[in-house]
């Protein structure tokens, strides 16, 4: 029966991220630079609201797109720290932002369509396209700095182009689009029926005060879907809550594919994600800042080429000189090393690898220097 599956099914690939989370775990006294998993604990205050709804018995249905006062505190919220105007039933509360991708893309996508993708990217996007039956057309970015350039996006157009992705700051580069690489998309988008999902799930980790949105163009609020998570801001992953913002034209259609999804997220996480907005994460922004300015460092006497990220918790240095395949610099660097970081061929470039930083200052330390030995090694090989 494994053949009457969706044959879309089959083409799915497993997280290279988690395989080798997984290949880390299972080596004795190997440090984890793997996973996008904050190191903090979910402020207490968040999982109080949490407990408090649970004992006062809040443990009932809600409205399919999350509770009034949440979906009202989302809109004040980003209409004061963002500027983002959306109105409470333009707002749907989503377990996770890969919900939200989720049904976004199922709305959106007929078979065939084509899904412009800046990469390197984030791989949920790819396997996403693919399993709502769409074609995913690849944006390189890796020799523009991870920018978005107007000649080279606009040689992708076909009349089977139906949306692009925009994640900034980046997952794994840490870049954060300029104003050049935001107007090249404002002007490819205008005037045609393009979808852009604005995947902002880094937007409070970021390190520059230049940062804009592509969703902050008005004139195209029709067009914009905003992915939005508590995950990472809030070091909330395992809470797998999110939610996203779009014209009432989109969302009222939306809303029915995720009340047939999952039918709501969890009734006592509401309260929690109210506290959580009025929560100030600027300690942990201050952390991973200090984290990312010694590891970028470190690299950089490492002898390693990288783009200094401007956001998120990763950084995505060049291995090209070595003439290996990430996945192989990536495996043996735990089996010779005891450090584990992600290929960058999990996110579509080969020659790169992720390396992430929300974990413990100590482990950082350790894991470069293990990376530095493990450098030298490589370097004396190829000689």
């Amino acid at each position: 029966m494994r053949e009457q599956l969706n044959p879309n099914v089959h083409s799915l690939k497993r997280s290279a991220i988690r395989e080798f989370s997984k290949l880390a775990a299972d080596t004795p006294g190997c440090i984890r630079l793997t996973l996008g998993e904050p190191d903090f604990t979910t402020p207490g205050n968040i999982s109080d609201a949490a407990i408090s709804s649970l004992k006062n018995g809040e443990t009932h249905y809600i409205s399919n797109s999350g509770s009034a006062d949440l979906r009202q505190e989302v809109s004040r919220y980003e209409k004061s720290r963002n500027g983002l105007v959306y109105e409470m039933n333009e707002v749907i509360i989503t377990a996770g932002a890969t919900e939200a991708l989720f049904i976004s893309l199922l709305g959106i996508i007929e078979q065939g369509d084509e899904v412009i993708i800046p990469y390197p990217a984030f791989v949920l996007y790819e396997e996403i396209v693919h399993l709502c039956g769409g074609t995913v057309v690849p944006l390189d970015t890796s020799d523009c700095e991870f920018q978005i350039r107007s000649d080279r996006l606009n040689k992708l157009i076909t009349d089977r182009t139906k949306a692009i992705i925009l994640n900034s700051p980046n997952n794994p580069t840490g870049c954060v689009y300029d104003a050049q690489s935001l107007n090249a998309v404002r002007n490819f988008v205008a005037g045609k029926e393009i979808f852009v999902l604005c995947d902002d799930v880094y937007r409070q980790l970021c390190f520059t005060g230049e940062y804009h949105s592509f969703a902050e163009f008005e004139e195209l609020r029709e067009q914009i879907v905003v992915i939005q998570s508590f995950s990472k801001p809030y070091a909330m992953t395992g809470w797998r809550m999110g939610y996203l913002m779009a014209d009432r034209s989109i969302t009222e259609r939306l809303e029915l594919i995720h009340q047939y999804d999952i039918v709501s997220t969890p009734s006592l996480f509401q309260k929690a994600c109210i506290e959580a907005l009025s929560y100030d994460p600027s300690i942990m922004i201050g952390t991973y800042r200090g984290r990312r300015d010694y590891i970028c460092g470190a690299l950089s006497s490492a002898g390693l080429d990288f783009t200094v990220p401007e956001g998120t918790f990763y950084v995505f240095p060049s291995i090209q000189k070595y003439g290996i395949t990430s996945k192989e610099f990536c495996t043996r660097l735990i089996t010779e090393a005891g450090v584990a970081v992600t290929p960058g061929g999990a996110f579509g470039l080969d020659d790169h690898i992720r390396i992430s930083y929300c974990c413990s200052m100590d482990d950082i330390k350790e894991g470069i220097l293990r990376l530095e030995g493990f450098i030298r090694k490589i370097s004396s090989e190829s000689r």
